[in-house]
């Protein structure tokens, strides 16, 4: 439990930018993303392709490791994968965004989306937005999709963002295929 401040004690808050699309929120995140974000990792289907190991986090300690690195990166770096809200809902459905950690092989935006939000093109509507800001913010001339070979989900995304495969790298002792959305081909 986090003690009360006291008077006129102020904390580091990170105020990174908000997107709004039709439908979503993308934002930085909050505490009451953690129990959201545990819970889709702690789906075994999802949990293959977006933890580090492949396994489902489905310890309240795990979540927290896993939403503080992620929220960390925003800290550190001044972006990173937004928390994704649901306007209508106003509930988490995953993280999309901006992603580069030390040893990554590019400058990725990835995408998770919890399955109960899945089918609704939220995946692609969420990295579209991000797309659009990372090309308006960064000097890049291509951002990356690191995708599992039997990922046919995520490939379909990066297939209808305009994303090209163009090779493989290994993450995490795993082979992922490497896609690519390039400036100059960008529709947005």
């Amino acid at each position: 439990m986090i003690p009360p401040l006291k008077p006129g004690a102020k904390l580091l808050k990170v105020d990174g930018p908000v997107i709004e699309t039709a439908r979503l929120i993308l934002r930085p995140w909050r505490s009451g993303d953690i129990a959201a974000n545990t819970a889709m990792l702690s789906d075994p289907d999802t949990a293959r392709y977006i933890t580090p190991d492949g396994i489902a986090i489905t310890t309240e300690n795990g979540g927290w490791r896993n939403a503080a690195i992620i929220s960390g990166h925003w800290a550190l770096h001044g972006f990173g994968m937004f928390a994704v809200e649901e306007k209508s809902s106003r509930r988490y459905v995953g993280r999309v965004g901006p992603w580069c950690p030390p040893q990554w092989p590019g400058f990725e935006v990835g995408w998770g989306i919890d399955r109960a939000y899945r089918g609704k093109g939220y995946a692609v509507e969420a990295a579209r937005s991000s797309i659009n800001w990372v090309f308006a913010t960064f000097e890049i001339d291509e951002i990356i999709h690191c995708i599992e070979p039997a990922n046919a989900p995520s490939q379909g995304v990066a297939r209808r963002l305009g994303a090209r495969r163009d090779g493989e790298v290994d993450l995490f002792g795993k082979t992922s295929d490497r896609w690519v959305t390039s400036r100059d081909r960008w529709k947005g």
